[in-house]
């Protein structure tokens, strides 16, 4: 279990410092109601979390992710296209980014996140798990890492539930801070955002390229293994 779980940590870092999601906790929790509203986010994003993990555990255990205690063929070759999805994705985001000085534009949905409900938080926190793409493709990704190795299911459960705790320290850390420390927490809450979207492109650039690679060499081990 602490080979899977060593396995999954880099992916669920790479979540876990995703700027966008963490951005969202940021102004939803500094808006009315904002404690309701970011616990609720991220209680669907764990959910959301969760359960694409556990469909991806789901699926492998039915057409069995593992052959004679080594990875399948199809667990490597989804290992090696997320990887290159990974890479594309990184070559895209490097394209994209602003100029000297400059920041990534913010969503239209993010700009309207003051005049949410706690429903509509509950969702933005669901959809950036289950629809975000990028997110999508590392939790799969995790899955699949943890399928191969054939561990038994409670073991995996308990992989997958280090996995999704992990990757959700990013958007559970502006909710912690604005519950334990109310308004005192705003000014530094400001800057992280702020941070964050000035540097939103180098950000997702490194960690697309270094998860992709990472990707991509588990499959090759795995394919001469």
């Amino acid at each position: 279990m602490a080979q899977a779980i060593g396995e999954v940590l880099p992916l669920a870092v790479a979540i876990a410092i995703f700027p966008v999601p963490i951005i969202a906790a940021v102004l939803l929790v500094g808006s009315e109601h904002g404690r309701t509203k970011g616990v609720v986010f991220v209680l669907a994003w764990l959910v959301g979390l969760g359960a694409v993990g556990a469909i991806v555990l789901l699926f492998a255990g039915g057409v069995d992710a593992t052959d004679d205690g080594e990875p399948a063929t199809w667990a490597n070759v989804l290992l090696l296209l997320l990887g290159l999805a990974l890479l594309a994705y990184a070559f895209k985001q490097w394209r994209g980014r602003p100029g000297a000085g400059g920041e990534s534009p913010t969503p239209g949905w993010m700009r309207t996140l003051d005049d949410f409900t706690p429903l509509k938080a509950a969702g933005a926190g669901f959809a950036l798990t289950v629809l975000n793409p990028k997110n999508l493709l590392l939790t799969v990704a995790a899955a699949t890492e943890i399928a191969e190795l054939g561990l038994p299911s409670g073991e995996q459960a308990a992989v997958l539930a280090v996995f999704v705790l992990v990757a959700s320290l990013g958007v559970l850390g502006p909710v912690a801070a604005a519950l334990v420390l109310g308004d005192r927490s705003r000014d530094a809450l400001d800057g992280l955002r702020n941070w964050m979207a000035r540097n939103n492109a180098t950000i997702m650039t490194v960690l697309f390229l270094l998860i992709g690679a990472k990707l991509v060499g588990d499959a090759i081990s795995g394919f001469s293994g």
